[in-house]
């Protein structure tokens, strides 16, 4: 498995740049869009990968591990960052936290390595999940809340997550019709999260000044150091030491904006940091792959 630009990135931009003329023609928002491709496809994809896929616990334990990691690693770095340079820590650290794993990643995998690479980092992106719907608003937030536990509760990627793990962990069956369903339903998820991505490009306005050139470049620079060190740590070899490295420098998620909008904190960092490395994820990807191929 070669990273073919033309093959890969052109479906992928192709779906960006059709979900910002949209967007901007129709003077449409990304929000309900997200929310039915983060609360209803993206789940069913979840589920169905999970239940389709032979996922051991001891994978689901290393997988874990190395994103709680990188996720880590960052958490740490960040938290430095900000206190030489008195930032603020609730806006600078959602897109350093957090990459676009599942909206970018997922289509990326797909389009790379097939379903092998494509259900890596669907449960790559899963475990990411969890931690941005938790770690991510304590960090946003400033403390742990009952408002925060109640939005954890009533999401329905984690409940996903975690029923997908179960029935995969227990090997319990699940009737062909009903993952037939999942199938149908989640083979949307990928492209339409991409759509969204260029939806939400027109809301977001870029600032530019030193902490958000060395915020994207820690985002793909650090990501892929961090990710080669989990890689290391936890055994990965081959394919899966692929996903993971490239998984960890991807472009900030778009969540990591969404959550400082949705608890009344600054985006205008964590906005630029996504516009940026998002729009840097044609030259970023190719070198990401490169690096991972040229290390073996």
């Amino acid at each position: 498995m070669g990273f073919n630009p033309a093959t890969i990135l052109f479906p992928i931009f192709l779906l960006i740049i059709g979900g910002y003329i949209i967007a901007r023609l129709f003077s449409l928002s990304e929000g309900p869009v997200v929310r039915v491709v983060t609360d209803f496809f993206m789940p069913l994809l979840v589920f169905h990968s999970f239940c389709t896929t032979p996922t051991s616990l001891t994978q689901i334990v290393r997988i874990f591990g190395a994103v709680t990691l990188v996720v880590g690693l960052f958490l740490v770095i960040s938290w430095i960052y900000c206190r030489l340079f008195r930032l603020n820590f609730r806006a600078v650290a959602p897109p350093m936290l957090f990459m676009n794993s599942g909206f970018l990643g997922i289509p990326v995998m797909k389009l790379w390595g097939g379903l092998a690479a494509m259900n890596l980092i669907v449960l790559y992106d899963q475990l990411q999940t969890f931690y941005i719907f938790t770690l991510g608003i304590v960090v946003v937030t400033g403390s742990f809340s009952w408002k925060g536990l109640k939005e954890i509760v009533r999401t329905p990627l984690i409940w996903s997550i975690l029923l997908g793990l179960t029935f995969s962990i227990f090997q319990i069956p699940v009737h062909q019709t009903i993952l037939s369903g999942f199938a149908f339903g989640g083979a949307v998820a990928p492209a339409l999260a991409v759509f969204t991505i260029g939806m939400s490009l027109n809301r977001y306005r870029i600032s530019f000044n030193i902490h958000i050139l060395v915020g994207v470049l820690m985002r793909f620079l650090l990501g892929l150091l961090f990710g080669r060190l989990a890689s290391t740590l936890f055994g990965f070899t081959g394919l899966t030491r692929t996903v993971v490295m490239v998984a960890s420098s991807l472009p900030s998620a778009v969540f990591s904006a969404i959550l400082p909008i949705r608890y009344g904190v600054d985006s205008r960092f964590a906005s630029s940091v996504l516009m940026i490395s998002t729009l840097l994820s044609p030259i970023t990807l190719p070198l990401a792959f490169y690096i991972c191929a040229v290390i073996g």
